[in-house]
């Protein structure tokens, strides 16, 4: 997976980013909603030495509270009424040997904080019943759209799981700040749309102005979307 740029702080940015894919430590990416957080968080893994080995996202804004744990963790055989007879495994046993995405890390109740923090420390963690504990053999990276300073100064973040995962901090730009990078977004998510071989639709010069004019506060996300609309709704040559 490749990104497409000319813009000088993303450059810089990809260059911190396969600097941190050589190491095993934590890595935070932060940046707005839409800016390419899980693609940045792929690259990192796809140029680590864990790259042949799952790459696991788990999207910590859609966890049920009360799932938390099993979700992570998984459980043990029997663990609980109504539980699958073989048990389950936690996304940490699927991320085996290779990366977990924590999405929205932001999004993680308190007491779930804690296991993740033992996780971080100790590279540990014990699935719901079971009378072992395992090892966790992935690399966590981390994205979040929100302030987790502002949420530890509030005390909705602890504050030792916030300087465990802040290791490696990358800031991904928003696309207002990429002007120069839309011509190249343009052209690389029509073409993924079309598909390989087949003609990419011609912009006029007035779309492609009309492009470079507005601020896309919903960023890449918002801009794929628009493309593919107007796709769908041209006329064929």
């Amino acid at each position: 997976m490749e990104f497409v740029t000319r813009n000088p702080e993303m450059q810089t940015l990809l260059d911190q980013a396969r600097k941190a894919a050589g190491s095993e430590h934590t890595v935070l990416l932060q940046g707005e909603s839409g800016t390419g957080k899980e693609r940045l968080a792929r690259y990192i893994h796809q140029n680590s030495e864990r790259s042949q080995g799952p790459f696991v996202k788990v999207d910590c804004a859609t966890v049920p509270e009360q799932l938390w744990e099993s979700e992570l963790f998984g459980y043990a055989r029997g663990a609980f009424t109504g539980a699958n007879r073989e048990g389950k495994p936690g996304k940490f046993d699927l991320a085996a040997g290779g990366t977990i995405f924590l999405d929205e890390i932001g999004e993680v109740p308190p007491n779930i904080q804690v296991k993740l923090l033992r996780v971080l420390q100790d590279k540990a963690f014990d699935p719901i019943g079971a009378t072992e504990t395992r090892r966790a053999d992935v690399r966590i990276v981390a994205a979040t759209n929100r302030d987790l300073t502002q949420l530890k100064e509030r005390g909705q973040f602890r504050e030792d799981l916030y300087y465990r995962l802040n290791v490696l901090r990358l800031t991904l730009p928003p696309l207002r700040r990429r002007k120069e990078d839309l011509e190249l977004l343009t052209q690389e998510i029509l073409g993924r749309h079309v598909g390989a071989g087949k003609p990419l639709p011609k912009l006029t010069a007035e779309v492609m102005a009309a492009i470079l004019l507005y601020d896309w506060p919903g960023n890449i996300r918002e801009l794929e979307n628009a493309l593919y609309r107007a796709v769908l709704l041209s006329d064929p040559d």
